[in-house]
């Protein structure tokens, strides 16, 4: 880790060249969007009909991703990325193809919504991954070229499987949202602790849904951003309207040490699906943030979210700014 500057709020590394906008002129808002978005088209690759809630971090001085590509057959698979300026992305055109010695738990029968975390030099990947039923597949890699899957982190059903940036009190860390077979209708946000990333346990309850765009459920989204006043994380929060779902996200702050305690949380949503790419789409009126890239120094954050299960955009904030949100804002 570099060194911590004076009143550097974030506990992380530089990343002077993540992507970056100022806030435009005129606007209040704590989150805005970027003025290229969608930065990531449906159909970057000739084989998607869409890509979305995808994961992204800092590689080798430049970036590197695990990308939700559903195909033209409408099959859920994970592809692989590169990118220099975390803008302008080169998806491979095949899936992942997951290395497996795991008798039983070898067969893909599909995987959406990742996200990636690099933990001790190496790059893990959680994903809700189908083994009859959809739970949290988990994989290693070293070079976003070869990815050797390990045992699923929980039995079915489960989703939004994050890890934390660094293990807590000796074990690795993860947070999740129990759910069912289909497109829950229920969900709260848990922790859970591993010593070996394959014997799961210490589940802790964090936080569930309350009133307003989050009164159905809630799910973890980017890795958590450790900062000076806790463990920044940024989720979505889903209402039943009359014209179906609607995904928005906020965000909060947990406990450094005891990240089932939640600090404070926000009543406001930070962002909601507002713009035609995040209001139309194959499942409209989504916004689905699954990875965060931030630069320590100035605090700036740039959320990657997907927009209507179709498309993957961008957003910006700074770290203070947002916490102090967090403390005003609270729910």
């Amino acid at each position: 880790m570099s060194k911590l500057q004076k009143n550097q709020t974030v506990l992380a590394p530089a990343l002077p060249n993540i992507p970056w906008e100022d806030r435009p002129a005129g606007c209040d808002d704590v989150v805005w969007r970027s003025a290229d978005n969608p930065v990531i088209p449906r159909d970057l690759i000739p084989c998607a009909n869409s890509i979305f809630n995808s994961a992204v971090v800092p590689f080798e001085g430049s970036f590197a991703g695990v990308f939700r590509v559903d195909d033209r057959r409408r099959r859920m698979r994970l592809h692989s990325g590169r990118s220099k300026d975390g803008i302008a992305w080169r998806i491979s055109e095949e899936p992942i193809t997951f290395r497996c010695d795991i008798l039983g738990a070898d067969v893909f029968e599909y995987g959406y919504d990742p996200r990636v975390c690099r933990i001790d030099e190496r790059y893990y990947v959680t994903w809700c991954n189908g083994y009859h039923g959809p739970t949290i597949g988990v994989a290693v890699t070293d070079d976003f070229e070869t990815f050797e899957q390990m045992e699923n982190a929980f039995l079915p059903h489960n989703r939004n499987g994050v890890m934390f940036p660094r293990k807590i009190g000796g074990k690795f860390a993860l947070l999740s949202r129990p759910s069912d077979t289909g497109h829950t209708a229920f969900g709260d946000i848990f922790y859970s602790e591993s010593p070996d990333l394959c014997h799961w346990g210490r589940h802790r309850f964090v936080m569930g849904p309350t009133v307003g765009w989050q009164a159905l459920k809630v799910g973890a989204g980017p890795t958590p951003i450790e900062t000076t006043a806790g463990w920044l994380m940024i989720y979505h929060g889903v209402l039943l309207s009359c014209n179906g779902y609607v995904y928005s996200a906020g965000a909060a702050l947990l406990d450094i040490e005891r990240p089932w305690k939640v600090i404070g949380r926000t009543g406001p949503y930070i962002l909601s699906p507002q713009e035609l790419y995040e209001c139309v789409g194959d499942v409209p009126n989504v916004v689905f943030p699954c990875a965060a890239l931030c630069d320590a120094p100035t605090g700036r954050i740039a959320i990657y979210y997907g927009a209507a299960d179709t498309v993957t955009c961008l957003a910006y904030t700074q770290v203070d700014d947002l916490i102090e949100f967090i403390r005003s804002n609270p729910i």
